[in-house]
């Protein structure tokens, strides 16, 4: 909208069937979000008004909540559900702290996708051959996107904490800074954002799938969880000798408990089971283990005051929103029901058969409408909803015939 009209407080609505729409434009049936289709008031959260640096004209970019025009928050909006979650934990005293590592590719420009994905070229007039995992010169080559990358984010007020060449070709990896989970939610969703646009700005293209590459990791996008007390800041995982305490346990028990169920939620996509099934320390397992990829939730090596669980699950694909909503749901569901955990697993390991994870987006979609729990955090509209527009995702894929069919089954008698 205009910035005359913005600055009036003119309000902006929205039909309630586009928080459904599913990615490639669709909508489920309209019994999923009212037959009415009426609006929703999207209320611009006033910390979180941005100028764009690297648009020119200038524009200003504001986040919003979809609210209800009777004024609650919509049960179909995803940072709504956030909300809600964070709003229980503060029911016992208690806030969660949570941080984000994306991964995500930067390749040149790809107008054909029948093509794979490319590397750009350097500077130095090469492609990456992926020799460059973690290197201290790997992104010089693209110095001049990654300086202005910097700049927009310092002009954003994004803090990043390290920033580094990862295992994949062209493949990178942030740390945000630990926090609130809506603000980081929010810087997560502004990051990807950026990226792209500043990508374009550089004729290269940044893809935020989880395995954009055959026979190369895919990117994540982990979420490192911890709670401490609203008075006091202490973190309740540790006690005063240090030693973890039975919140601790508990936590991650509802982690376990909702991680199957969830699987939907933190890895929405058929691309998602690429990463999840063919793994590079992408555990698809609801096992824990202190400093062990290849749990699916892992406590990091730290002191007490940070002691914390990772949810190696989602990818960087996910809705930052919704996945750190569900995990942080599942958390709280452990605490509030005291629930234990199965046994630490350290070394290699198999998975056992309780612990093991929807390997594809088709079952992942049948847990979740399974699943009282997910209906009884998140509601059964919204869980309804959201597979009826996964559903319609997934009709699509299955609509369209893949290269590798063409290649390996057209000769089979």
């Amino acid at each position: 909208m205009t910035a005359e009209g913005f600055l009036e407080g003119r309000r902006l609505q929205m039909a309630r069937g586009v928080l459904l729409q599913c990615i490639m434009g669709g909508y489920p049936p309209s019994r999923f979000y009212g037959s009415d289709d009426g609006d929703l008031a999207l209320v611009a959260d006033p910390k979180q008004i941005h100028r764009l640096p690297w648009s020119h004209p200038p524009r200003a970019l504001a986040i919003c909540d979809a609210d209800e025009l009777s004024g609650e928050s919509s049960p179909l909006s995803t940072r709504g559900q956030l909300k809600a979650v964070i709003a229980r934990y503060a029911a016992l005293g208690l806030a969660p702290v949570v941080a984000t590592e994306l991964e995500f590719f930067v390749f040149a420009a790809n107008p054909d996708p029948t093509q794979p994905f490319r590397p750009p070229v350097g500077l130095d007039g090469r492609r990456e051959d992926g020799q460059s995992a973690f290197s201290v010169s790997s992104n010089n080559g693209l110095r001049p996107f990654f300086t202005e990358v910097y700049e927009c984010m310092a002009a954003l007020g994004l803090p990043r904490d390290t920033f580094m060449h990862e295992m994949g070709v062209s493949q990178f990896e942030i740390n945000l800074l630990h926090g609130d989970p809506l603000l980081l939610a929010d810087q997560t969703f502004l990051f990807k954002h950026l990226l792209k646009e500043v990508a374009l700005k550089h004729g290269l293209t940044v893809v935020c799938m989880a395995k954009p590459l055959a026979q190369t990791p895919g990117s994540s996008m982990h979420i490192h969880q911890s709670v401490v007390e609203l008075d006091s800041g202490r973190n309740v995982f540790s006690d005063e000798a240090g030693e973890p305490t039975a919140v601790f346990r508990h936590f991650i028990g509802g982690q376990q408990a909702g991680m199957a169920d969830f699987t939907a939620l933190f890895a929405p996509n058929v691309n998602s089971y690429h990463r999840l099934c063919h793994p590079f320390a992408s555990p698809n397992n609801a096992c824990w283990s202190h400093d062990n990829r290849s749990a699916g939730l892992r406590i990091p090596a730290s002191s007490p005051a940070a002691r914390r669980v990772e949810n190696r699950l989602p990818g960087a694909d996910a809705n930052p929103y919704l996945a750190i909503a569900a995990s942080l749901a599942a958390g709280l569901h452990g605490i509030e029901n005291r629930l234990e955990p199965s046994a630490a697993i350290q070394g290699e390991f198999e998975v056992p058969e309780n612990l093991s994870l929807p390997c594809t987006l088709h079952a992942a979609l049948e847990r979740l409408k399974r699943s009282h729990l997910a209906k009884e955090l998140f509601g059964s509209e919204f869980i309804e909803g959201y597979i009826a527009s996964k559903s319609l995702e997934l009709t699509s894929f299955f609509d369209e015939i893949t290269p590798w069919e063409r290649r390996v089954l057209a000769a089979q008698a």
